[in-house]
C-alpha cells in the first residue's frame, strides 16, 4: 500500500453571507490590529469598507494595503512590509483573489522573519513564528486560501518564486459566494479555468496520493459542472458557490500533490507577454493533457466519471475536447499566436519553462525539449 502524508491546518467556513462572521472570527482569534491586504478593485467595489466595518464593530483595528497588482512581485511585497512594520500589527487578512492572498503571505514572511522574498523560495525556510491569517477569497480561482505557498515574481527576472512554509497557511478561510458576484466576466472566466486546470493537473502529478486524488475529482465535478453556468448566468449564487468550493478543493489538492507542465509553461507567457494567468493556462492545458496522455491517459477516466461523462475509447482525447469546450464557453483564447507570441520565441520560452518548479512534478519527464514540444503543439 502507498505511503503518504496529508495535513490541512485551515478551518473552512463556507456559505452565503459568511463574510458577516469576519469580525467575530477575527476577535475570536485575538486579532487586535490587523493588516488587510486587498487589491484596488476590492476598495472600489466596497468590500474593503464592509470588511473594515465588521472588524471595527468587533474591536479590531484594520490597516489596508493595496499597492500591488495581479502578479505581485518582490518589490510589492517589500512595500507591504514597509507599510505594515510601523503599525504593530498582530495579524493579517487576505481579501480578494490570489494576488491578495499571496501578498498577505509574502508580507507575513518578511514582517516576521526578515530578509528578502528570495530567502523563502522553496519550502520550510521561515525559522520564526508567523502572524495568524484569515483568507477571504472573492474569486473562484487560485485556491491560495487552502495552501501554504505564496507565488511571488522576482521583480527583475519575472521568474515566479513558490515560497512555502506550514506557518504561512491561513488559519481560517471564509468562502462567501456572494463576494464573487461582482467579479468581471473576464475574471470569472479566466480564474475559473485556472481552478479547472488545478483539478486536472493535481489528479495526475507524480506526487499525487489517494487523498489528493479525492479532492481533485470532487473539484473537477464541481468546476466542470458549473463553469458554463456561471458564464451564462453570472448571478447564479448556487453555481458561484460550487465554483468557489471547487477552487478550494483544488487548492487542497495542490498543497499535497503540486502541479505540472501546464503551469511551468504558462508562467513565462505571463512574464514576457503580460498574458493573464488563466488565459495562459487555457492556451496550454488541452495540449499538455494530450502530451501527458501517453503516460497517464488511463487516469483521466476518473475525471470523466466524476463529471458523469460517458466514456469513449480514448479518455485523453475526450478530456482534452471537453476542456476546449470550456475554453470556448469562457471566451478564452486558443493558440499562442493569438496573444502575439512569435514562433521564434518558443525555444527561449522552453528554456525558461524548464526552470519552473512545477515542471518537476509533471507525470511525464519535463525539460526544455519537452516544453518546446508543448509550445509547438499549442502554437
Amino acid at each position: 500500500m502507498e505511503t503518504f502524508e496529508f495535513q490541512s491546518s485551515t478551518k473552512l467556513i463556507f456559505g452565503e453571507g459568511s463574510l458577516n462572521r469576519l469580525g467575530e472570527i477575527a476577535a475570536g482569534m485575538k486579532f487586535r490590529r490587523t493588516l488587510l491586504c486587498a487589491d484596488k478593485g476590492l476598495v472600489a467595489c466596497g468590500y474593503v469598507d464592509a470588511a473594515s466595518s465588521l472588524l471595527e464593530k468587533a474591536g479590531v483595528a484594520s490597516f489596508t494595503f493595496h499597492d500591488f497588482d495581479s502578479n505581485p512581485d518582490a518589490s510589492m511585497i517589500e512595500r507591504g512590509r514597509d507599510f505594515a512594520a510601523p503599525l504593530d500589527v498582530d495579524s493579517i487578512i487576505g481579501l480578494g483573489g490570489g494576488s491578495s492572498m499571496d501578498t498577505a503571505k509574502g508580507v507575513n514572511f518578511l514582517l516576521t522573519n526578515g530578509g528578502r522574498v528570495q530567502d523563502y523560495w522553496g519550502y520550510g525556510k521561515a525559522a520564526k513564528p508567523m502572524l495568524p491569517m484569515i483568507a477571504v477569497p472573492t474569486t473562484a480561482g487560485t485556491g491560495s486560501e487552502a495552501q501554504c505557498y505564496a507565488l511571488i515574481s522576482d521583480a527583475d527576472t519575472h521568474v515566479k518564486m513558490a515560497c512555502g512554509d506550514p506557518k504561512a497557511a491561513f488559519r481560517v478561510a471564509i468562502l462567501d459566494p456572494v463576494l464573487t458576484l461582482t467579479a468581471p466576466a473576464v475574471v470569472t472566466a479566466s480564474a475559473g479555468f485556472d481552478a479547472i486546470s488545478h483539478a486536472v493537473e493535481t489528479y495526475v502529478t507524480a506526487k499525487r496520493n489517494p487523498l489528493s486524488e479525492m479532492f481533485s475529482r470532487e473539484a473537477w465535478r464541481l468546476l466542470e459542472g458549473n463553469y458554463e453556468r456561471v458564464i451564462a448566468s453570472p448571478g447564479d449564487v448556487e453555481a458561484r458557490g460550487a465554483m468557489l468550493l471547487g477552487a478550494y478543493y483544488s487548492g487542497v489538492a495542490i498543497e499535497s500533490s503540486m502541479l505540472g507542465a501546464t503551469h511551468a509553461c504558462a508562467n513565462p507567457l505571463t512574464a514576457h507577454y503580460g498574458a493573464e494567468h488563466g488565459v495562459a493556462i487555457a492556451l496550454l492545458l488541452p495540449h499538455v493533457v494530450r502530451w501527458n496522455g501517453e503516460l497517464v491517459g488511463g487516469l483521466y477516466s476518473g475525471l470523466l466519471r466524476a463529471g458523469n461523462r460517458a466514456e469513449t475509447g480514448d479518455h485523453t482525447a475526450q478530456l482534452a475536447a471537453r476542456l476546449e469546450e470550456l475554453i470556448d464557453a469562457g471566451g478564452l483564447a486558443r493558440g499562442l499566436s493569438s496573444i502575439g507570441v512569435p514562433r521564434a520565441d518558443l525555444p527561449m520560452l522552453a528554456d525558461e519553462a524548464a526552470l519552473q518548479w512545477t515542471g518537476k512534478f509533471n507525470p511525464r519527464p519535463f525539460g526544455a525539449a519537452e516544453a518546446l514540444e508543448v509550445y509547438q503543439c499549442a502554437y
